[in-house]
């Protein structure tokens, strides 16, 4: 339902702000920019889609394999006592939770091609469970914030970005953009545990945070004694090493519980290609949203609304040419990532806007991309607090990336 306001809300806000345009400065481009842009992002989302289906085909795929070579269950197991407590409503050792675990897994270390069809396919598990099959469960929410937060332990792409825009250290953003996404993450966990009433304050909980956050310490100093190049080359070599042993593992598993493991890919493929179709739609109504509300200039209205009431209020205004990016990143990842390389050629990659940008594209994800597609792939209509929880655990990062860069950079 949330969802439906907001699409509204996208058409809405961008029309009259065009109409404005066209009535009080006689712009004549406007309305074509905004047809434009309706035709282009339809195209880009089944692309999108289209590109999806072979990833999606082959992850689903390998999580076949491991499913019937019981990792899947192993993984279950080993997290229960931690996923008993965020996810209550979900059998204790249910297979899902090792679901969660790759696609989580995945995330952290920036390999998107591999935590969506993981996600899908968490998704779908978490679905089997749902009784109101139209309406997302507690535990599929815990499941979205988690994504949407966007905790990334290796932001390559961004750290590849900067090199590319002639950063002198393209690696100094590698620890603000590493705690503010761990600040997003923490936040969106204890947000939606208020709404749905989960305790926190267990030994056990206790004990998970305090292990993250000693993790995301023991990686900031890890990194921060390597330079720039061994960096990239590690954080690389390491993801796909991982990511490969994953592959490997999955197999041997099934090798040893005799399943024809080439019949369980395939069986996991045909998945894949089945929930490509099926996000489709989805995928092209929340881009046209987007892509109309940008076409019109309504992002660029709000951005200098921001300027004039933070002025007002009497603060620096020095962050908000990098706001593009964080307001962008919510709802496009390409449109996010287009704002940081612009924000870098404007202002320079090694300017506070530019690190600032940075460090907004890796705090969050793309949370009203994420909520389309992980719901659209189960039919889910109504989201209840996801979007509330998602968009707050946004704002978290957001935050915290300023007052983090500006103890970096400012």
């Amino acid at each position: 339902m949330v969802l439906n306001y907001i699409w509204i809300a996208f058409f809405l806000v961008a029309f009259v702000i065009a109409l404005a345009k066209l009535i009080f400065t006689g712009d004549l481009e406007v309305f074509p920019a905004m047809m434009d842009a309706t035709f282009a992002q339809s195209k880009t989302a089944f692309e999108i889609s289209l590109g999806l289906t072979g990833v999606l085909s082959l992850w689903l795929g390998v999580m076949k394999i491991g499913e019937k070579g019981g990792v899947v269950n192993v993984l279950a197991r080993w997290l229960s006592p931690v996923f008993t407590r965020l996810f209550p409503d979900v059998p204790k050792g249910h297979p899902v939770t090792g679901s969660i675990f790759m696609n989580l897994s995945a995330n952290m270390l920036g390999l998107d091609n591999a935590a969506t069809p993981m996600g899908l396919k968490a998704m779908e598990q978490l679905q089997e469970l749902n009784t109101k099959k139209d309406t997302a469960t507690n535990a599929m929410i815990m499941f979205l914030v988690l994504n949407t937060s966007g905790l990334t332990l290796i932001p390559v792409s961004i750290l590849v970005y900067r090199a590319q825009m002639g950063a002198a250290q393209p690696t100094d953003v590698f620890i603000p953009i590493l705690l503010a996404t761990f600040f997003s993450t923490l936040a969106g966990i204890i947000i939606t545990s208020f709404y749905q009433r989960i305790n926190l304050l267990n030994r056990t909980m206790l004990l998970t945070l305090g292990g993250m956050c000693a993790v995301v310490a023991a990686v900031i100093w890890g990194f921060s004694r390597l330079d720039s190049v061994v960096m990239n080359q590690v954080s690389v070599s390491a993801a796909n090493i991982l990511l490969m042993a994953i592959i490997v593992a999955f197999i041997l598993a099934g090798v040893r519980k005799r399943v024809n493991v080439y019949d369980a890919f395939i069986e996991g493929a045909k998945e894949g290609f089945q929930t490509a179709v099926r996000i489709i739609p989805y995928l092209v109504a929340i881009l046209v949203g987007i892509g109309v509300f940008r076409a019109s200039g309504a992002m660029d209205w709000l951005i200098d609304g921001i300027r004039w009431l933070v002025a007002a209020l009497g603060f620096d205004t020095d962050f908000v040419a990098a706001l593009p990016t964080a307001l962008m990143k919510p709802l496009s990842g390409s449109g996010a990532r287009g704002m940081m390389v612009d924000a870098m050629t404007t202002y320079g990659a090694d300017s506070f806007v530019g690190r600032l940008s940075c460090v907004f594209q890796g705090a969050t994800d793309t949370t009203f991309y994420i909520l389309a597609v992980y719901f659209g792939s189960v039919g889910i209509r109504y989201t209840r607090h996801a979007v509330t929880c998602g968009l707050l655990a946004d704002l978290a990062g957001i935050i915290a990336g300023i007052f983090i860069a500006a103890m970096f950079f400012g």
